[in-house]
């Protein structure tokens, strides 16, 4: 089954455009889930709206949302006020500038998205949109409505697409000055820093998805298995280190530079005679 857009309307270069649509590039639908279950019974509990006074239920149709403008007491929005607040939108994903892929800082990525072409007829279109970005090296910034906000997207070229990423608006994201205020600035140099430098650069690698996997889902996966079968599975034990070593002992031994004491009684290595 072919999967399902999540939104589609047209991307605009200038006067060039074509027919795209957004599809999900990141889900957690496939995470195990569970269900609150009474116990006694065995059924399903559903959840219900009650008052906070009385304790009785509240039908739907006397939900609303409201907004505290002070303690307990509330401006209430019905649902006519909230559609009235929701930006039109002209389906147009218009890309309006065009950047170095690594401007944006990773901190206002928010959600990714795969942006392909809705139909045949834009395809050709959409090919010269991605060549000429991936030619430059580049990405793009473009707003549209979606999900009843306006939204900005960084776009960037991805294989025969295009990937789509959300981004955090500006007040969305915290100043980092006011977690790390209180981080005294501590000056590293010397054998310390050259120590670090070596341990890292012999742990130099790719990043490789697969490589890292989901212990809590697999773990969960696992028991759901054994209530099944009438197994009982062993909690694994957390590692200890019960090592106080200071830090610098710490940085040689991690790079290798403290050598092991050799036993009593053993003999040297012979020395290695030249060639030649």
């Amino acid at each position: 089954m072919a999967p399902r857009a999540n939104w589609k309307g047209r991307m605009v270069v200038g006067e060039v455009g074509c027919g795209v649509g957004l599809y999900t590039a990141a889900s957690t639908s496939d995470r195990i889930a569970f269900h609150t279950i009474n116990r006694a019974t065995g059924n399903r509990v559903q959840r219900r709206f009650v008052d906070s006074e009385t304790g009785k239920p509240v039908p739907r149709e006397d939900e609303v949302k409201g907004y505290e403008v002070d303690e307990g007491d509330h401006i209430l929005l019905e649902d006519e006020d909230l559609a009235a607040a929701v930006p039109e939108s002209d389906k147009t994903l218009r890309l309006d500038r065009f950047i170095d892929c690594d401007d944006v800082d990773t901190l206002f990525f928010d959600r990714p998205y795969y942006l392909a072409p809705s139909d045949p007829a834009s395809v050709e279109v959409f090919a010269l949109i991605r060549e000429g970005m991936a030619a430059r090296s580049v990405a793009a910034l473009a707003r549209t409505v979606l999900f009843r906000r306006v939204r900005t997207l960084l776009i960037r070229p991805q294989g025969l697409g295009l990937v789509a990423s959300t981004l955090q608006f500006d007040h969305e994201v915290k100043v980092p000055a006011e977690i790390f205020a209180d981080i005294p600035d501590i000056r590293i140099e010397g054998e310390m820093l050259d120590l670090a430098a070596h341990i890292i650069g012999t742990k130099r690698g790719s990043f490789d998805p697969a490589e890292f996997d989901d212990r809590y889902e697999a773990a969960l996966a696992d028991l759901v298995k054994a209530k099944l079968e009438g197994r009982k599975i062993q909690k694994p034990k957390a590692r200890r280190e019960d090592r106080v070593v200071d830090l610098m002992t710490a940085l040689r031994e991690s790079a290798g530079a403290v050598s092991k004491p050799r036993k009593a009684g053993a003999k040297k290595p012979a020395p290695r005679r030249k060639a030649g």
